[in-house]
């Protein structure tokens, strides 16, 4: 079977409008209805409207405005900033100190913001300003804000990692372990290039040396509440304490305990507008993105694009490997021009179906999928976190340009041992929940 041009339409007339700056879940919206309004009306555009409505209806994706809801709380219970004094406190002696401090925050913050963007925002605001007083140029400050912020939505409880499990109809809690040995790479990987970085320039430390053992199990248990955040919630999920949804609302309610009643920082007088506003602005953002998705995701299961890829494809390779890197060459791209759960949300329903008929592994599939992206925001042209973080600090797209390649490269040979070494996404899911004899779950 194959596609004429006006089936084809809507595809080119997302990117048309994207790049005409219309918002992509506006683009997609359009592009979709424009399709079903004058090019087929044999299927009535509200019946596609009601069905994807309908979807938003999960009890899973309450999920959602929870895990945001938790990292807005601990932003404003202090939960976040103690959890700073721990990364400064184990890594200030290395060189490029407060560099490395903004890699690691991101790693932890992943259980907090779930959002890269969010972390990309946070840090350009907190530490880029102190960077640059301390005598890191701007460029270099924003590149390592907006790279290390792709590992954030790899720990869970990312954002990212909800919507594939939505998606996919994967268990939640194997999704969310595996993401802990990525992201771990990633950090260490960017951790790695900043030292080398730093010694070339002479950036400074924050410490003379390493802190005793002592001042460091004490900065550890200050910010111990922080640090079990993420482990708890897939440990009370392994143990069948609580579901994902309701996972969230534990979160928010530890959060709300942690700031209130231990740090003493959170006042609900103060705070509690402040939340619920960052609440909904994050909420509605990645719903609106996977609403629009869904709907474009209609009118390519109409016209049986997914078959015509996944036969494509089969057809051109049966190795998964060559498969992995063909997908990751696609979601490469994708990344630079598409916001990372638009592009979730129309890659997975297309390629999903081909790599469990060639056989790999449906978690390892989707933490690929997700590293690949997070990649792909930080690389030009259109890089969500480059934009965010460039706008936030003043900095030149031109001078983030030449600060960013290193920290691209070294994630995409990340983005490459994952891809062929899937034991490695795999291992911690295996180990708290057993060797899977199916992934595929359905959610409570």
């Amino acid at each position: 079977m194959t596609l004429t041009f006006t089936q084809l339409i809507p595809i080119f007339l997302v990117f048309i409008l994207y790049f005409l700056g219309m918002p992509i879940v506006y683009a997609l919206f359009g592009s979709t209805f424009f399709y079903f309004l004058f090019i087929n009306a044999s299927v009535q555009p509200w019946t596609i409207l009601q069905k994807v409505m309908n979807s938003t209806g999960s009890f899973s994706m309450l999920a959602i405005p929870f895990f945001v809801m938790s990292g807005s709380v601990m932003n404003y219970g202090g939960i976040s900033d103690k959890m700073m004094d721990f990364c400064e406190c184990v890594t200030g002696h290395m060189k490029g100190g407060l560099a490395q401090v903004n890699v690691l925050l991101s790693m932890l913050m992943g259980g907090c913001s779930g959002s890269a963007n969010a972390d990309c925002a946070m840090q350009s605001k907190m530490l880029v300003p102190e960077m640059e007083k301390r005598g890191y140029s701007k460029a270099f400050s924003a590149a390592i804000t907006a790279a290390s912020s792709a590992a954030t939505p790899v720990i869970p409880p990312g954002v990212n990692l909800i919507v594939y499990s939505l998606i996919a109809q994967a268990s939640l809690g194997r999704i969310f372990a595996a993401g802990y040995v990525p992201g771990i790479l990633m950090s260490i990987s960017m951790m790695i290039v900043v030292t080398i970085i730093a010694h070339k320039r002479h950036y400074p430390t924050t410490r003379d040396k390493f802190p005793p053992i002592k001042e460091v199990l004490k900065q550890a248990f200050i910010s111990f509440w922080g640090l079990f955040f993420p482990f708890g919630i897939i440990l009370g999920m392994r143990f069948g304490l609580f579901t994902p949804a309701e996972g969230g609302a534990v979160a928010v309610l530890y959060c709300f305990i942690i700031g209130k009643f231990v740090y003493k920082q959170l006042s609900f007088k103060k705070h509690f507008i402040s939340i619920m506003l960052d609440t909904i602005a994050g909420t509605s953002s990645v719903v609106l993105i996977m609403v629009s998705a869904s709907t474009f995701g209609q009118y390519m299961s109409y016209i049986n694009l997914p078959k015509i890829v996944a036969a494509s494809i089969t057809n051109l390779t049966s190795n998964k490997y060559v498969f992995l890197m063909l997908v990751n060459l696609v979601l490469l791209v994708m990344g630079m021009f598409l916001e990372g759960g638009a592009a979730l949300m129309i890659a997975t329903p297309l390629l999903l179906p081909v790599a469990k008929n060639l056989g790999v592994d449906v978690i390892h599939f989707g933490l690929v999928c997700i590293v690949n992206i997070m990649i792909g925001g930080i690389t030009p042209p259109f890089g969500s976190m480059m934009f965010t973080t460039c706008g936030i600090t003043g900095c030149k797209i031109s001078a983030f340009i030449k600060e960013v390649w290193p920290f691209i490269l070294c994630l995409f040979l990340v983005l490459l041992l994952i891809t062929f070494v899937p034991r490695l996404v795999t291992i911690v899911p295996d180990l708290v929940y057993g060797t899977a004899s199916g992934n595929l779950v359905n959610f409570g």
